[in-house]
């Protein structure tokens, strides 16, 4: 079987090393527009050798976008143009709705399946790749009943093979939950980031007083800008609702302290507290 990953980085290099030790058989074909990357990739025996996309289309069972949401978006139907009947290509994109109405405007609609793994660190690139990434953690198929059966049978079956929690959800409420549980983390971090950056000159004093609460809190906005600037523009208007309620917490503790409502911020960080009760349970499944 030959697959050919599309976007050599975190996430589809993940993937590569995940297939190859469970496949050892299986053939890698990587497509990726950085020259870097490519030597990387095959260096770090992610892939078995480089391809151009015209051919990895033309050889490929199955064929995975791996790249920031704006290349897929733009990418998708010109895969799907030239791939052959009986073939399949998946996409790894973060945000699902735009992504979705692309490829439900296609003919060959059927041979697409949307896929997005609920993994990733705050790496990018080919070097950042490793292969305990994927497994055991979730990823989301939406709108399964408009792909073929086959093609979603393919994609279920090396998912599952690797480790991996598979759910299914229709693309506006995969975009909308994203928005909350995923997209706004990011920009908080970003945001939190930058007023440090601004206030705090001294960036030796920052390292210096900066605990391993700052540190987590702030690890996001160490994230690749050119694949967040695409998913918050692909995803505003839900990025935007989740900022909007994100805002009035934060308008709200700010009330409690500059008037000394010390009942106030204890209850809502009593409430907040039972983020942690969902979160131990979910592990624990």
């Amino acid at each position: 079987m030959i697959v050919s990953i599309i976007g050599v980085g975190l996430l589809g290099g993940s993937l590569a090393l995940s297939l190859r030790e469970k496949y050892p058989k299986m053939t890698l074909l990587g497509v990726d527009r950085s020259v870097v990357h490519q030597k990387i990739a095959v260096a770090k025996g992610i892939v078995d050798r480089v391809a151009e996309l015209d051919e990895a289309i033309a050889l490929s069972e199955l064929l995975v976008l791996s790249t920031p949401v704006d290349v897929i978006s733009g990418l998708l139907p010109e895969v799907l143009d030239k791939i052959p009947a009986g073939r399949t290509v998946m996409d790894f994109g973060s945000t699902k709705e735009l992504i979705c109405g692309i490829a439900d405007r296609h003919p060959k609609r059927a041979q697409f399946v949307a896929v997005h793994p609920m993994a990733g660190t705050e790496n990018s690139g080919p070097g950042a790749a490793f292969k305990e990434l994927l497994p055991q953690q979730h990823v989301i198929i939406c709108d399964k009943e408009k792909s073929d059966p086959d093609s979603v049978a393919l994609v279920e079956a090396l998912l599952r093979d690797i480790g991996m929690k598979i759910h299914y959800m229709n693309p506006v409420e995969h975009d909308l939950h994203l928005a909350y549980v995923s997209h706004l983390s990011h920009v908080s971090s970003f945001a939190l980031g930058l007023t440090v950056l601004e206030k705090e000159k001294d960036e030796k004093a920052i390292f210096r007083m900066a605990g391993t609460g700052f540190s987590s809190t702030v690890r996001l906005a160490k994230s690749s800008p050119q694949m967040w600037a695409p998913i918050f523009n692909q995803n505003k208007v839900n990025v935007s609702r989740a900022l909007g309620d994100y805002i009035e917490y934060l308008q709200k503790f700010k009330a409690a302290i500059d008037s000394d409502e010390l009942d106030s911020s204890l209850e809502y960080m009593t409430r907040s507290n039972d983020i942690r009760r969902i979160l131990e349970g979910i592990e624990k499944k």
